[in-house]
Formats: C-alpha cells, sequence, structure tokens
C-alpha cells in the first residue's frame, strides 16, 4: 500500500515539475518574442512601409495661373473676331453660301412641299431658282455684317472668361451666339431684306408661292426676311465655331501672341 503511494506522489511530482518547466518555456517565448503559446495567432507578415514620399498628383489639367482674365479675355475676342473676318469673306462672294454645304440656305422647311410640287409640274427650274437667290441674298448682305458682329464681340463682357476657355472646341462662339443672337437679328434684318430685294429673291419668291397656291388651291406664306436673316447669322457662327476650334487645336493657326499665350495653355487640356 505504501509502496502504491510513494509512486503515485512520484508521478504528481513529475507531473507538476513538467507543468513548472512548460510555463518557464512559454513565459520566455512571450518575453523574447512577444508570442503567447497559450493563445497562438496566425500571424501575417507586413512588408515595410515605404517611407518615400510620393508626389501629389496635379489634378489640375491646365495651369492658368500665369494668365489673367483679361487675357484670356482678349484672346478668346481675337480668335472670334477672327472667325468673323474669315468667315464673312469667304461667305460674302457668289456661291460663298450656295456651294458651302455647311451654310448653304435651303427651302424654308414649311415651304418645301412647294419645292415638291413645282418639281412634280415641271417647275423644278423656278424651284432652284428661289433657293439660289435666297443664298445670293445672305452673300450680298453678309458683306455688311462684319462691323456688327464686332462690336457684339467687342462689347462682350467674358466674367467667366477661364470657363470659356477651358470649355468645348465651340465654346467661346457657341457663348457669344447665346448671348448676341438677338441683337445681331434686329441690326442685321434691315440689310438682309434690302438685300432680298436687290436680288430679285423678293419678286421670284412671289411668283413661286404664288404658282403654287393656284396648282394646288392652297394658300402658304412666310417671312423670307426673318428666315434668311437667322440663316446668314447661324452661317456666320458656323464660320467663327470652325476658327476657333482650329486655333484651339492647331497652333499653326495661332498668329498672334496673345492667341499663343492664351491657346497654349490649354494644350495639354
Amino acid at each position: 500500500m505504501k509502496k502504491t503511494i510513494f509512486l503515485a506522489a512520484g508521478l504528481l511530482f513529475s507531473v507538476s515539475a513538467q507543468s513548472q518547466i512548460l510555463d518557464i518555456i512559454k513565459s520566455t517565448v512571450k518575453n523574447q518574442t512577444g508570442v503567447d503559446l497559450n493563445n497562438p495567432k496566425t500571424t501575417t507578415i507586413t512588408p515595410p512601409l515605404n517611407t518615400q514620399q510620393t508626389p501629389t498628383k496635379n489634378t489640375s489639367p491646365i495651369n492658368l495661373g500665369s494668365l489673367t482674365s483679361t487675357q484670356i479675355s482678349s484672346g478668346l475676342k481675337e480668335a472670334l473676331n477672327l472667325g468673323v473676318t474669315e468667315g464673312v469673306k469667304k461667305l460674302g462672294v457668289t456661291d460663298g453660301f450656295l456651294k458651302n454645304e455647311a451654310v448653304k440656305i435651303l427651302m424654308p422647311e414649311k415651304l418645301r412641299v412647294i419645292d415638291t410640287k413645282l418639281r412634280a409640274f415641271g417647275l423644278g427650274s423656278l424651284a432652284d431658282q428661289g433657293v439660289k437667290l435666297l443664298n445670293r441674298a445672305a452673300e450680298d448682305a453678309v458683306t455688311e455684317s462684319a462691323p456688327i458682329f464686332t462690336k457684339a464681340i467687342t462689347s462682350m463682357t467674358i466674367t467667366d472668361a477661364k470657363n470659356i476657355l477651358l470649355g468645348g472646341d465651340n465654346a467661346a462662339t457657341n457663348y457669344l451666339q447665346g448671348k448676341t443672337q438677338s441683337q445681331l437679328f434686329t441690326a442685321f434684318q434691315p440689310k438682309v431684306k434690302a438685300s432680298l430685294g436687290k436680288v430679285g429673291a423678293d419678286k421670284v419668291w412671289t411668283n413661286l408661292i404664288s404658282k403654287y397656291n393656284t396648282l394646288t388651291g392652297q394658300a402658304v406664306s412666310t417671312d423670307l426676311n426673318e428666315y434668311v436673316t437667322n440663316e446668314t447669322i447661324n452661317g456666320v457662327f458656323k464660320m467663327v465655331a470652325e476658327k476657333e476650334s482650329g486655333i484651339r487645336n492647331n497652333s499653326v493657326m495661332r498668329t498672334t501672341s496673345i492667341l499663343q499665350k492664351v491657346f497654349g495653355a490649354q494644350d495639354s487640356k
């Protein structure tokens, strides 16, 4: 019996000693490495931080810091003036409107049924003559329009000049047209009316509509003066927009120092 008791005590002592040794090992590991063997965790090796700073990316695509609003405004106005001058020069000659598909004045939309009917009755030449004279009136009137457009550009106040410069290819043209269309119409309409009479378009169109009404038993009319005035103004603005786009996208077309300075700033856009 005593032998059994001694054996059991020996075993207990052995287990206790092993436990103490294990505790010492665990404590040493924790102190040296920080790893708790009682509560092991899966660790992820984190790569060392890159202490080299990444340069801050400039989110502004265009640096306009060296340009003043006055310079931007001057550059935009000069581009518009060049567009008007060249546009009027190209349009104010024989076939300037008629042979330019981008600006050619067609039969007024609500009168295009006249074109169809007249051709059906073998009067296509009369319809062609009517369209031709609308374009001749525009070509005649536009030669006197340059001062009107120039005044509109000069008196324009561009409070949001930078936004226009950073806008689309035709931003300045669209801005000008939106701001001046009604004033241009008022100033330009008398010149168009005079041109319609000068080239004989008014008489031809009176005859053309009269024949149509006789053939169809209908009564149609239109204000040719209003129609041709709007179409002529729109034609000039199309030419201005083409010039503005060219200056924005082709440095060769920047023929003055202000154009080079202002539009050069947006080349990296």
